[in-house]
């Protein structure tokens, strides 16, 4: 039977992109379906949306052949702080503090503007024989058969696969014309995220404060900047939101503090709503799901990216090292192979976010005293806090061969 494409990937983000140069690199042909014209993703502005990259994911992208162009715009997180108070209050005395000199590896992680991995990813793209584009394309129908997938697009056209991986986020289509089912529920907060330019140099740092209504991080990126995540309940969050610039500063410098100086907004504003969504299955016949498709958790940790990719790095080796045995690679034991490396790490992440978020978006004096005190325990423990950035790092569990810096 004749196939148009191996691999039809579908959702062109940043784990879509990704995933079709890894598999373009273990020899598969991958056309990547895209609702959004590649036009449109590439203005090179400003925005302030950026990204806690692992060091386990850099050596992917550096696997990949891309780190080169995106080293020099990345930032290196040299240390962690997570503290705990109230805004206004500042931080309580018993906190944790990582620094990357205690591990050998170097940085914990990079920090990443997405303007520049994007544009990276989409270069790549373009550049790859291995991979085709097929933009300002949306799948309405996904026929599963014994031999292949077969999708029908808005357009009219049809394109004919081996397998199909969804990497089209938390509402994923391909899951569910898969059949897929999940298990969600909102935390009623709100993320507020932005970009700001701050008087001192942040020195590589960054921190997490966690309040009563859920967590600060101020994440350093290049220069003196730093990108922001800031969770509120749903309601203040939305009221924040609609301030004007000088008065959503002035909501935020008491939660903000003063140690990096004077404050001032650098490129837009925006609102996520906080959730989690986990898939039942990572599979189905003929169909994976990856990134966001498979499990969206809450930002507290950073891990959403990083967990989107460690399931590209292991759906790209399992993919390869069935290509080699001569197997077929969307068949149910090939990707049965898949989830059973992936499915236990990101529910596992799952329970540890949704646990961490309701620990300590918690004023119960008696939970606070708890949580402080646990935290200046694990500072205490050197071998406890190695383990603690080791895991931040991404350097824990059973690492695929792109994120051990080797070859597919």
């Amino acid at each position: 039977m004749e196939f148009d494409t191996d691999i039809a990937i579908i959702g062109g983000g940043l784990n879509g992109t990704t995933l079709a140069l890894a598999l373009a690199k273990a020899g598969q042909h991958v056309t990547l379906i895209d609702a959004q014209l590649q036009t449109t993703k590439s203005e090179p502005g400003f925005d302030g949306r950026s990204y806690a990259m692992a060091l386990t994911s850099t050596r992917m992208l550096d696997g990949l052949g891309l780190w080169d162009a995106l080293s020099p715009d990345a930032q290196p997180m040299l240390e962690i702080k997570v503290t705990d108070g109230r805004a206004g209050d500042g931080p309580s005395p018993m906190f944790m503090h990582f620094d990357h000199a205690e591990i050998e590896e170097g940085p914990m992680g990079f920090m990443l503007q997405d303007r520049h991995l994007r544009r990276v990813l989409l270069d790549a793209v373009a550049a790859n024989d291995g991979v085709t584009l097929c933009d300002g394309e949306t799948v309405t129908v996904q026929t599963v058969d014994a031999a292949g997938v077969t999708l029908t697009l808005a357009s009219g056209k049809t394109l004919r696969a081996r397998m199909a991986v969804g990497a089209d986020g938390r509402g994923t289509g391909t899951g569910q014309r898969a059949g897929i089912k999940r298990t969600e529920w909102a935390y009623r907060q709100t993320a507020l995220v932005c970009a700001i330019e701050h008087e001192l140099p942040h020195h590589g740092v960054a921190h997490q404060f966690f309040m009563p209504p859920g967590p600060l991080a101020i994440l350093p990126l290049t220069g003196n900047r730093s990108s922001i995540v800031w969770s509120e309940s749903a309601e203040n969050a939305a009221r924040i939101q609609a301030l004007p610039d000088a008065e959503y500063l002035d909501v935020l410098r008491p939660r903000f503090g003063s140690f990096l100086g004077e404050v001032s907004l650098a490129g837009a504003r925006y609102t996520y709503p906080l959730g989690l969504s986990l898939a039942h299955t990572m599979v189905a016949p003929r169909v994976a799901l990856v990134g966001d498709a498979a499990h969206g958790v809450h930002p507290i940790a950073g891990q959403g990216l990083n967990a989107g990719m460690r399931d590209i790095a292991a759906l790209a080796e399992v993919i390869a090292d069935a290509a080699r045995r001569g197997e077929d690679v969307g068949s149910d034991a090939v990707l049965a192979r898949y989830q059973e490396w992936r499915r236990f790490d990101n529910a596992a992440l799952a329970l540890a976010t949704d646990s961490f978020n309701r620990l300590f978006s918690n004023d119960n004096p008696l939970v606070r005293m708890a949580r402080d005190v646990g935290m200046a325990a694990v500072n205490a423990l050197p071998g406890l806090r190695r383990g603690f950035m080791r895991e931040a790092a991404g350097l824990t569990g059973d690492l695929p061969r792109l994120m051990q810096g080797k070859q597919l």
